[in-house]
């Protein structure tokens, strides 16, 4: 619940407004108990409608400074917006650039040793074929299990 929100049932307005009614129906007895709840239920229905109206303007802006900053690279579930893009976003595709770039050096190393030449290029060869796959968003689709884009078990 958001703390500027006051909690409905530990409201302290709320339970003083209902002290003073309980007092005055004491005061004035039984004849004017309806007259007495409807005015409190109106202060409890004002209230409740003061914070949905605080809630629905800070909504309103919320979208309105969304709407400022521009359009984003990457929706909400991290899918991105732009044509030509796969289901990450871009901290985990330079996340995985890098690792596969790091541990290019070593793997490298142990290609040269072994074969020499052949090894570096066979080396290099899945090194750019896992970035690649990983760019088509195949890496995705293998962890969504198979599902394409619509759900049906076929590729985008």
């Amino acid at each position: 619940m958001d703390p500027r929100d006051p909690d409905p049932k530990h409201d302290p307005d709320l339970k003083k407004e209902l002290d003073a009614t309980l007092q005055t129906r004491k005061e004035l007895g039984a004849e004017y108990e309806s007259e007495l709840v409807d005015s409190f239920m109106e202060k409890v229905e004002q209230r409740f409608g003061d914070a949905a109206d605080r809630h629905q303007r800070r909504q309103m802006a919320e979208r309105q400074m969304a709407a400022a900053r521009g359009p984003r690279p990457f929706g909400a579930d991290g899918r991105t917006t732009g044509a030509g893009m796969g289901a990450e976003g871009f901290g985990e595709r330079f996340a995985f650039v890098g690792v596969s770039l790091v541990l290019a050096i070593p793997l490298s190393a142990i290609g040269v040793a072994n074969e020499g030449l052949p090894g570096l290029l066979v080396t290099w060869t899945g090194i750019v074929g896992v970035n690649a796959v990983h760019a088509a968003g195949l890496f995705a689709r293998l962890r969504r299990g198979g599902r394409g884009k619509d759900g049906d078990g076929e590729g985008a």
